[in-house]
């Protein structure tokens, strides 16, 4: 057993002695080791529209249910990681490794178990070539798509706002898309949050967000066909006659306020 230690975070740790001693997996144990995690991301029950839901308890105690694939993959190993990214494929991708261990039980080196993979991948992106029906999307026309991305949504989002989600998604998209190239550059496309809130509040924004707090309480909160100016350094009075111009601008601007609340009529304290 280990001594219990706390960290900065007061977040618990074991320090386990003679832990500098202990050696890596190599070799053959190392592969396996590999295999394992991918199949346990492999795991059938948790995929698919009848997945079921699983507990998932992290080193701090912290408890999990979810049955999201996204929540899943934050794990420590990077095989498994590359399989929740493969979502489409993970069942399969599971299946062959597995194959893949009786084979290196066999004595069959991985170099050779990896091409023959790699001529059976061949084989098969072939044989799909020859099957595959061509669907042509129209962009004016865009339900289908929607309806592929509520699919894809599942029980990522609650049923209510499935039709409001899967728009922005695919708006967001097809914002983004080069229709020429037949490409997405996804790194145009963010996703920001703010505490607060529903759901339903969520906004595609077709432009910049500057996350920014007011400098002034009085500055506006909306500005029709504004200017913007983005600095990639501070903004610096150096000279001192740089702060004399400022200050005699805004003492020209309080006098200006004051002269108009004068026209007024009124008869401010002085």
């Amino acid at each position: 057993m280990g001594t219990p230690a706390f960290d900065e975070y007061e977040h618990p740790f074991l320090i386990i002695k003679d832990q500098d001693h202990k050696s890596c997996l190599m070799g053959l144990e190392a592969l396996k080791s590999h295999i394992m995690a991918a199949k346990a991301a492999a795991n059938t029950t948790s995929l698919g529209p009848n997945g079921l839901f699983k507990m998932m308890v992290d080193k701090v105690d912290n408890v999990t249910v979810t049955n999201d694939g996204a929540t899943m993959r934050d794990v420590d190993c990077q095989i498994a990681k590359l399989m929740m990214e493969m979502s489409k494929v993970v069942i399969l991708a599971g299946s062959l490794l597995e194959e893949a261990e009786q084979l290196l039980d066999a004595g069959i080196h991985p170099i050779r178990i990896a091409d023959g993979f790699e001529q059976a991948a061949g084989i098969a992106i072939e044989h799909l070539d020859k099957i595959t029906d061509s669907v042509l999307v129209d962009i004016k026309g865009t339900e289908p798509l929607i309806q592929t991305a509520k699919t894809m949504l599942g029980f990522k989002v609650v049923n209510s706002w499935h039709q409001q989600m899967a728009e922005i998604a695919l708006n967001a998209v097809l914002t983004a898309a080069d229709m020429e190239r037949r490409d997405v550059d996804f790194e145009l496309i963010k996703l920001g949050g703010k505490v607060g809130g529903r759901l339903a509040d969520t906004k595609l924004i077709q432009g910049v967000i500057v996350d920014k707090d007011f400098s002034h309480p009085q500055m506006p909160k909306k500005v029709e066909d504004g200017k913007i100016a983005i600095l990639t350094s501070k903004h610096k009075l150096d000279m001192t006659i740089n702060y004399k111009a400022l200050q005699k601008c805004e003492k020209e601007k309080f006098e200006e306020m004051i002269q108009q609340i004068e026209e007024t009529g009124s008869a401010p304290d002085k």
